[in-house]
């Protein structure tokens, strides 16, 4: 388990250079003392391990920038890829505070070596300003949802994808979330696209989300609270947590509707991993809420994962991710 003495741990994302797994990861001090107050003192931390459990923090990734900026407020989720120049990319969400919110758009930064990082100039290079995404002067959510970029190449060859945290610009508020989608020919410059999914899945919001080839079948994973689901979720007495479910591609469709838990809210933000030396896929996700109800913060050992075709199956969570 990845803990800091000093600061909450919470969202996080991978990376695999061949020889160490790098966890990029957001953090804020505890001196805070309430845990909702993180969000807004997000910076992205660093460590490297060689086996997923052992980890030693380095330089930290990147802070938020001096106002005004995109990401003034605070950096948040997203992940990392590598070009075929060699080059590293961290794409992330940059968060500002308008008159009328809190704005989130995407931007990224590059690296030779994973360890220092240059935003660039150009950012942001997404934000929520077409036709097919909700946005704050819409007034039907607490901000404007647009986060958590998850890249990967095309599986023809065809540039890049992003999937985003998004909402849609219809339907009840609490039931718009959505996969949001942008393609890019080469990782710098990026279209925005309309989103993969409806609305009306049940979700407000579909958080760091990732796809993956599990098992040989395309499976989406993405994590939501009750706090975000829409009304008739509530009503079934979930808790939310880490959801996945399955999908015709990595480009879906993406049947949100279907998709069930594979944990419970004690854990959060999951992300799955091909473990290098025995090939195997496994889980890390935070800990989320503790017995008590309270924030917990810090990431999990991996746990071994199969997709029995429809189903994610942890093993043992309780023993492994406790």
């Amino acid at each position: 388990m990845f803990t800091l003495p000093e600061s909450w741990v919470w969202d996080f994302w991978l990376a695999d250079d061949g020889d160490q797994y790098h966890l990029f990861f957001l953090y804020a001090s505890r001196a805070l003392h309430e845990p909702d107050r993180r969000h807004y003192r997000a910076s992205i931390g660093h460590a490297v391990s060689s086996d997923l459990q052992d980890w030693t923090r380095v330089t930290d990734a990147l802070v938020r920038s001096d106002a005004p900026a995109f990401d003034d407020l605070a950096t948040w989720t997203g992940s990392v890829v590598r070009h075929p120049d060699g080059t590293w990319f961290l794409f992330y969400t940059g968060s500002t505070l308008t008159p009328v919110g809190n704005q989130q758009t995407i931007g990224y930064a590059t690296s030779d070596d994973l360890m220092t990082w240059t935003k660039s100039p150009t950012n942001p290079v997404l934000r929520a300003d077409g036709d097919w995404y909700e946005v704050l002067a819409d007034g039907q959510w607490h901000d404007e949802a647009f986060r958590d970029p998850w890249v990967f190449p095309d599986p023809d060859g065809d540039g890049w994808h992003m999937l985003i945290t998004a909402r849609a610009r219809s339907g009840p508020a609490d039931d718009r979330g959505v996969v949001g989608h942008a393609w890019s020919p080469d990782l710098r410059s990026w279209e925005l696209r309309p989103p993969l999914t409806e609305p009306g899945q049940g979700f407000g919001q579909l958080e760091v989300m990732q796809v993956e080839i599990v098992d040989g079948a395309p499976v989406l994973l993405f994590s939501c609270l009750a706090t975000d689901m829409s009304a008739a979720g509530v009503a079934t007495g979930s808790t939310g947590g880490v959801w996945a479910t399955p999908a015709a591609s990595l480009l879906g469709p993406f049947d949100v509707a279907d998709a069930h838990q594979a944990t419970d809210d004690t854990l959060y933000s999951g992300r799955l991993v091909r473990r290098r030396f025995d090939d195997r896929w496994v889980l890390l996700a935070f800990h989320h809420t503790g017995p008590e109800g309270g924030f917990v913060g810090g990431v999990s050992d991996p746990v071994p994962v199969h997709w029995d075709g429809r189903r994610m199956d942890v093993s043992d969570p309780a023993r492994q991710l406790g």
